[in-house]
């Protein structure tokens, strides 16, 4: 009977155990799937481009740099705007990653910057731009009596002369005040070289130049200053570049051009007298310094007009900020361009596009090209 009794009690045991023990393939369908662990993505490293240069491309270059960095937010532009002649001094140092001028590098400063790239951005007028209680707009001037004036040789405002172009406005005898640039500027470069063109007496005795000794006047640095000057003198009278009169609502002159027409500066009347100098411009890499489209032929070109320049260097020391550097100035010459007629500025011509796509193509590291499949 006890034997009886402890068969009982390990059969009743291995039927316990039986149910507590769980058989394998019950662990493999009960158990969660293994999640291999997600990577961050790591976030592109954020490049700065450092350029600095001309006033006058300013709201142009700073409207670039504010859509690109929406479309590449790591790519952040920063343009410092203080005259071009800061800019090609900046961009000889090797201080920024691009300069912009007004002017085209002299043939001196061309030969003393080795492997340097000139690609036009952008077209703009300079205007003659006047500050005269009670006439707002509408007066008229030649290439030598704005030579006259800015030798100090025109100093009233009920001068003959100008009262001869004039016959319909009653000017003030007032004192002329003359307000001029005091910084090294391609804006003064555009405006010395047209009177250069429309005066001999000013061409023989002052010239052309992105600094001069200027006869007459006060100075202003930047676009900037010259429009200060102009607002806060009345009777004065200077040059800025149109986009500034416009914004600032400073009055301008319309003046006579080359086929005696007197023209309002615009960016139709600017395109004009651009178009003329398309078929004769150089390579991008090659000297600018006589492209010059001041005192153009055509029955609508405004006579005191420039292309307004990037400067960059070809051979890139750094591959990935040059890349980048070559896609925004492609971006630039081409997307880049539906901005310029807001801003007042005139969009470049297709050949002009096509000249800057081989110049761009040109950027290069250790031979390599930068963009090579646009």
């Amino acid at each position: 009977m006890n034997r009886l009794k402890l068969i009982l009690i390990l059969i009743l045991a291995g039927v316990l155990l039986a149910g507590c023990v769980i058989k394998p393939t019950e662990v493999q369908t009960t158990a969660q799937p293994i999640v291999p662990a997600v990577q961050p993505t790591k976030a592109p490293e954020t490049v700065t481009l450092n350029g600095a240069g001309a006033t006058f491309p300013y709201p142009l270059i700073s409207k670039w740099s504010s859509e690109y960095n929406k479309m590449k937010p790591n790519v952040q532009i920063n343009y410092q705007s203080v005259g071009s002649g800061a800019g090609i001094k900046q961009i000889t140092a090797r201080t920024v990653d691009f300069g912009a001028s007004d002017a085209p590098l002299t043939e001196q400063e061309y030969a003393n910057i080795s492997s340097i790239l000139q690609i036009p951005e952008s077209i703009g007028a300079v205007v003659v731009a006047y500050n005269l209680p009670g006439v707002q707009s509408g007066v008229k001037l030649s290439g030598d009596v704005i030579a006259d004036i800015f030798m100090g040789k025109i100093t009233k405002w009920n001068d003959p002369r100008i009262v001869s172009l004039n016959p319909d406005i009653q000017f003030p005898e007032k004192e002329i005040i003359v307000a001029h640039r005091s910084d090294g500027s391609g804006t003064t470069f555009v405006f010395t070289d047209y009177l250069s063109a429309a005066s001999p007496d000013w061409k023989s005795k002052v010239g052309k130049g992105k600094s001069v000794n200027w006869p007459a006047g006060l100075g202003g640095k930047g676009n900037e200053g010259v429009s200060g000057l102009l607002s806060q003198n009345p009777y004065a009278i200077g040059y800025i570049e149109l986009a500034y009169a416009k914004l600032q609502n400073i009055s301008y002159a319309y003046v006579r051009n080359k086929a005696g027409k007197f023209i309002e500066p615009t960016l139709e009347s600017t395109a004009s007298a651009a178009a003329g100098a398309v078929p004769t411009l150089p390579a991008g890499d090659a000297s600018w310094s006589q492209v010059s489209i001041v005192d153009a032929p055509g029955d609508n070109s405004y006579p005191i007009g420039s292309f307004t320049y990037f400067l960059v260097y070809k051979d890139q020391i750094d591959q990935a900020k040059g890349k980048i550097l070559a896609e925004f100035l492609w971006w630039a010459v081409h997307d880049g361009q539906k901005y310029s007629t807001d801003l007042l500025y005139v969009p470049l011509p297709a050949e002009v596009i096509s000249l800057n796509e081989k110049t761009i193509k040109l950027m290069n590291y250790n031979g390599q090209p930068l963009i090579q499949d646009k």
